[in-house]
C-alpha cells in the first residue's frame, strides 16, 4: 500500500466497527486498536492500524468516498461481498471481472452504512 494509513469520519463508530469487523474478516483484516474514540483496522497479527474511523464532534460522516481493499484470491472477494451484504451493506456491484480496468481485475463493490463505496479486488488470474 502506498499510503501508511487512512482515516475518515463515520456517523456511528460502534455500527461501523461491527460492519467492518464482519466485512473485512474474509480479507484477514481486523480491529487492532482503539484510541480516543477512533477505531483502527489492520492485518491480523499486527498492531498497526491502516484504516481508521471515528465520529466527528458534530456526528457527521465525511462525504462518500471509495476505498478498495486488496484480496489475495477471488474466493476472498466473494466472501467479502457475502459478509458485507450480511452485515447490512447495499450491493454496488456483485463479484466479477471488470475488464474495463484489466483482464484479471476481479472485484466486488458495496455501500457501507454511511454511503461509502467499499470494494475488494483481486488482480491475479484465477
Amino acid at each position: 500500500m502506498i499510503i501508511d494509513h487512512l482515516g475518515f469520519a463515520v456517523s456511528n463508530v460502534q455500527k461501523s466497527k461491527s460492519f467492518y469487523s464482519k466485512t473485512l474478516a474474509p480479507l484477514n483484516i481486523t480491529c487492532v486498536l482503539e484510541v480516543e474514540g477512533w477505531v483502527g483496522f489492520g492485518p491480523i497479527g499486527t498492531q498497526k492500524g491502516e484504516l481508521w474511523f471515528g465520529e466527528e464532534v458534530d456526528g457527521s460522516a465525511h462525504a462518500p468516498m471509495h476505498i478498495a481493499f486488496n484480496a489475495e484470491t477471488r474466493p476472498q472477494v466473494d466472501a467479502f461481498y457475502t459478509a458485507a451484504i450480511a452485515a447490512g451493506a447495499t450491493c454496488n456491484g456483485k463479484p466479477g471481472i471488470r475488464e474495463i480496468y484489466h483482464p484479471d481485475y476481479y472485484g466486488a463493490f458495496v455501500i457501507d452504512p454511511d454511503g461509502h463505496n467499499i470494494e475488494a479486488v483481486c488482480h491475479s488470474p484465477e
